[in-house]
């Protein structure tokens, strides 16, 4: 079985209903719609938080305020019986000081006996809190790799010159991709477990779990029901806390794992412990396709070097060890040719895993930051039934990515069996489409800065120190990490 609890995920729990939520415009409007019907307690764990972005725009929108901010306060009032906990990671807050109106509206938060607001500084230095969880009435949870906050809200169709893309000041920003899951029944209130559990570590009182109520959006469809799901987390050591590596554990099994294709959507691709992973599947005769959707390049002024140019060396050495020309790093971009920046964290392997969460494929997410991924497997004897779901969803993805419909991509799948030749089939049939990643030139302070990992150290202890002696693809997996082969798959 591919989902190992206490080793590569904490635990195995019941999802009555779950679905992939993609892009935020769904996903805000959504999130909306679930907490109007919290009856007890609304739990909100980020990494990220901005109080002025507006959930639902739609013209017809009565049933309180737009914002989030006010929409809190509005439904702690409708509801005497309603608690609102807001979690976020403490350094990232400091942001709040210069986006207006926000830091008011977290003091007036505070200063209400039912909305209880913290920030989690129980993490080492250099570390943050990057899961992205909500969770109502312990019955409902989203979790993935989407924030509520600032410069996150775009449609699918990532139309050039959105007015929609505009932050709260009316400065626009660049089409976003992204993701997250929605999860109903056990698995909800075991991640309802994990946020009450975050929230005590961050200096809050104790919380028991709540009556679970039906939170479940009306307008969203359920793709999956009755799934069993996988919860998997990483966590430096801290305090009493022990290091958690489910996740690194898991993408290395998961890759193993795949037969035919793995996909991947991801902010980043600067794991050495995924590159060594992808270079073992690299190596087969007949191994699986990878394509992996990256943004054409990392934001910030010091990530692009540090992370672009991980990628850069990640990915010529796995392109001289592609012999058999089945690896592709594709970048979405707009009709007019805007790249369309990626921060959905996916994973999909053959018809059989469906992974979404927090993680990044780079080197902090294995080990420095606090994340959470949720898989479905059809290893698992209640999804057997899942797979046509689980394909249904990377058709969708990919058709998004290249302005075609889902029936066209797999209709290009079954005709040429490859996903590398499908996508080439259908890139660039349309003005919205995938452009193969070109490996920039790397100047010597860019070298410099990826070869001592600068800004993506592998744990706490080695967040200050230059790690001059890694080799390029880093250095061997330690026996719990090594993936279990395709052929002792069940």
């Amino acid at each position: 079985m591919m989902l190992e609890p206490h080793r590569n995920c904490w635990r195995i729990d019941r999802a009555t209903r779950a679905s992939v939520i993609v892009d935020a415009d769904e996903y805000f409007r959504l999130a909306r719609a679930a907490m109007l019907k919290a009856r007890r307690r609304i739990m909100l764990i980020g990494w990220d938080f901005d109080a002025r972005i507006v959930l639902d725009r739609r013209a017809d929108v009565h049933d309180g305020p737009r914002d989030v901010g006010a929409f809190i306060h509005w439904l702690v009032e409708q509801n005497p019986a309603l608690d609102v906990f807001l979690l976020r990671w403490d350094l990232g807050a400091l942001k709040a000081v210069f986006r207006g109106t926000t830091l008011l509206t977290v003091v007036q938060w505070m200063r209400h006996p039912r909305i209880h607001v913290k920030l989690d500084s129980a993490h080492p230095p250099s570390a943050s809190h990057h899961q992205k969880i909500v969770v109502i009435d312990d019955c409902f949870a989203f979790c993935g790799g989407i924030d509520m906050t600032g410069d996150r809200w775009d449609t699918r169709e990532h139309r050039d010159d959105d007015p929609g893309r505009q932050q709260p000041n009316g400065k626009p920003y660049g089409p976003w991709h992204d993701a997250t899951s929605a999860l109903e029944g056990p698995v909800a209130a075991a991640l309802g477990e994990l946020a009450r559990d975050r929230w005590q570590r961050a200096g809050g009182a104790a919380l028991a779990a709540v009556p679970a109520t039906n939170c479940w959006p009306d307008a969203l469809r359920p793709q999956f029901h009755d799934a069993d799901v996988g919860i998997a987390r990483t966590a430096p050591e801290f305090g009493d806390r022990p290091a958690l590596h489910e996740i690194e554990r898991l993408y290395c099994d998961q890759i193993a794992a795949a037969r035919r294709f793995i996909y991947i959507e991801n902010q980043y691709f600067a794991s050495r412990l995924i590159a060594r992973a992808i270079a073992s599947r690299l190596a087969e005769i007949d191994g699986p396709e990878i394509i992996v959707i990256n943004p054409e390049g990392a934001q910030g002024w010091l990530e692009p070097l540090v992370m672009d140019t991980a990628r850069a060396r990640l990915y010529e050495a796995l392109r001289r060890l592609d012999s058999h020309d089945r690896f592709r790093i594709y970048h979405p971009f707009t009709a007019g040719g805007e790249p369309i920046y990626v921060h959905a964290k996916i994973l999909i392997a053959d018809d059989c895993v469906l992974r979404v969460g927090s993680s990044n494929t780079n080197s902090r997410s294995m080990r420095l930051d606090t994340e959470c991924d949720v898989t479905i497997d059809t290893a698992l004897p209640a999804n057997a039934g899942s797979g046509k779901s689980i394909r249904a969803i990377r058709e969708d993805l990919l058709a998004e990515h290249l302005g075609t419909e889902p029936a066209a991509v797999a209709a290009e799948l079954d005709r040429t069996g490859s996903l590398v030749a499908a996508i080439e089939a259908l890139r660039g049939a349309s003005a919205r489409t995938l452009r193969p990643y070109r490996t920039p030139d790397l100047s010597a302070v860019e070298k410099w800065l990826a070869a001592n990992d600068v800004l993506d150290p592998e744990g706490p202890e080695e967040a200050f120190e230059a790690l001059t002696k890694h080799r390029l693809l880093g250095r061997w997996r330690t026996s719990s990490s090594r993936p279990t082969s395709a052929k002792n798959r069940k």
